[in-house]
């Protein structure tokens, strides 16, 4: 820190700055003032008190023990990480100011160097200042809070992940949490909404998002589908829960790295990371075939996880990265009513909105909603391309959105798997094909002088049909597929996006029971555009 402090003092005097109006000496001695700067502010106000204040909070720190996390030390350590927050977010900006243009190698690659290194740094504190923001409040710091946990299972999906197969509510008081109420996905069903839906969701989902909880996430904002399903559980239990919180097979799979193996009391399997996918969206069909039982399997588990979390028996590390990687797949969501927590989930990917466009990047959207009725989504396998592919003469960027499917259900399986997993022909599929209605958004469009524009259309089947609608300020393109044991099929939708938008583009898609196959690239041709 005395280093960096020096080096402020030395590059910041009058002779220094003058210097910086000297042909090619000025901007590489600019450059070195200002990364001695930023430097120095990041050791001496965001580091040090960092060090010297919150040092003995790590990831024990999360652990449970005697069935509650100690809230003290989080709740003492806000203002200096909230502090450090705004250093760094500045220091960034500092940062990718820097001029290197005209600078020898040796002070460029070290401004590079040291731009990297913040931006990294600052990315990492916005999620601790989050952790230690949020933890404390949803923890019961500053009175009771009940949350309602969605359990989903993406064997048959919805665009924010999955049906919701079992729900239940957990309480939190000082640290520690319990699981006070458990019910069915089946068990809620209304013959209107329970909420009114967007005119614009409405048109493109229909209403029954608003009157099946299994259908909550058909939208793909889950601060919408938290709502509509806090207000169900409110209706039929008299419990106002303070957010919703939601999780899927794959995102247990990886808590189980953490908790270890678990046997389940009702059917004496032991649940392990390695088999609990396969287990509970495939295995559970074949061995019970009452949907009720079914999702008491899935309550079941998903309350064995949870009762080995709270109790502290687990490796925190391995907790902290299953949540970590569950929250960047999608797979683990919350919203809150209180909108001061809201508002700081606000544009993660806990959050679960649609994508946001800033100045590094455009975001386009592609979510998947099941049409067989029934948990053939076991077997769909999903690739996404998304390709910056021209510049317009009028300097506005297009984008390619391609979506490829394909089953790998056995040849036979409309004979070999059971009814509940095909769906029987009941809503028109074929037993043993998979149906999936694919929702291509485009970027966010938010300049009515400049509208997003869909240019190409590709259902990729001659004669296929294909839809389009608005949601807020998104262009979608809709794409009913349906395919047989084996088959592929590729869908496309290109968009043009506003005068400045970035050229980075990236995609928020619906997590799958397989991993997605992502893929990005910037195609020739943009060369004048005026990216952001």
């Amino acid at each position: 820190m005395d280093h960096a402090r020096q080096a402020a003092d030395l590059t910041g005097d009058p002779v220094w700055r003058l210097g910086e109006f000297v042909p090619f000496a000025g901007p590489n001695l600019a450059a070195v003032r200002q990364a001695a700067s930023i430097t120095d502010s990041v050791a001496s106000d965001a580091i040090y008190p960092l060090v010297s204040n919150v040092s003995d909070i790590g990831v024990d720190s999360f652990q449970p023990v005697n069935g509650a996390i100690d809230l003290a030390p989080l709740v003492a350590a806000q203002p200096t990480v909230a502090t450090a927050r705004t250093v760094l977010s500045s220091a960034a900006a500092d940062a990718r100011g820097i001029e290197t243009d005209g600078t020898v190698d040796l002070i460029s690659e070290a401004v590079g160097k040291l731009r990297d290194s913040v931006i990294e740094a600052d990315g990492l504190i916005q999620g601790v200042d989050r952790a230690v923001t949020l933890i404390p409040r949803m923890l019961g710091a500053e009175g009771d809070r009940n949350y309602l946990l969605l359990f989903q299972n993406p064997a048959e999906l919805r665009s924010g992940g999955g049906i919701t197969s079992a729900l239940a509510q957990i309480s939190t008081t000082a640290g520690s949490v319990s699981l006070t109420q458990q019910a069915s996905g089946s068990d809620f069903r209304y013959a209107d909404p329970v909420l009114p839906l967007p005119p614009e969701s409405l048109a493109l989902y229909g209403d029954r998002a608003a009157r099946y909880v299994q259908n909550t996430t058909l939208v793909p904002q889950f601060e919408l589908s938290g709502q509509i399903a806090a207000t169900m559980w409110a209706d039929r239990f008299g419990v106002q829960t303070d957010g919703a919180i939601a999780f899927d097979p794959v995102a247990l799979s990886y808590l189980l790295e953490a908790t270890g193996p678990i046997t389940l009391p009702t059917s004496g399997v032991e649940l392990t990371s390695e088999n609990a996918v396969q287990f509970l969206l495939s295995d559970v069909y074949a061995q019970f075939e009452e949907p009720s039982v079914q999702d008491a399997v899935f309550a079941e588990a998903a309350k064995a996880v949870f009762d080995r979390v709270s109790s502290g028996d687990l490796d925190a590390g391995k907790l902290v990265s299953a949540l970590t990687q569950a929250g960047d797949e999608g797979r683990f969501k919350i919203w809150s009513s209180h909108p001061e927590d809201q508002a700081v989930l606000a544009d993660t990917t806990l959050a679960g909105g649609l994508p946001i466009s800033g100045p590094n990047s455009s975001g386009v959207g592609v979510y998947l909603n099941d049409g067989t009725g029934a948990k053939m989504d076991y077997y769909l396998d999903t690739a996404v391309a998304v390709q910056g592919t021209s510049c317009r003469a009028d300097g506005r960027p297009t984008v390619r959105v391609e979506v490829t499917l394909t089953s790998t259900a056995p040849a036979d399986a409309g004979a070999v798997l059971p009814a509940y997993v095909t769906g029987g022909g009941n809503f028109g599929v074929t037993p043993g094909n998979v149906k999936t209605i694919v929702f291509v958004y485009g970027p966010d469009g938010a300049n009515p002088d400049e509208p997003v524009l869909i240019t190409d259309v590709d259902p990729g089947l001659e004669g296929a049909e294909f839809f389009s609608g608005r949601d807020q300020n998104r262009l979608v393109a809709g794409f009913p597929i349906e395919l047989a044991p084996g088959e592929t099929r590729t869908v496309a939708a290109e968009f043009v996006a506003q005068t400045g938008s970035s050229a980075d583009f990236f995609a928020d898609i619906t997590p799958g029971v397989h991993p997605t196959v992502y893929s990005t690239e910037t195609r020739g041709g943009f060369a004048g555009c005026e990216f952001g």
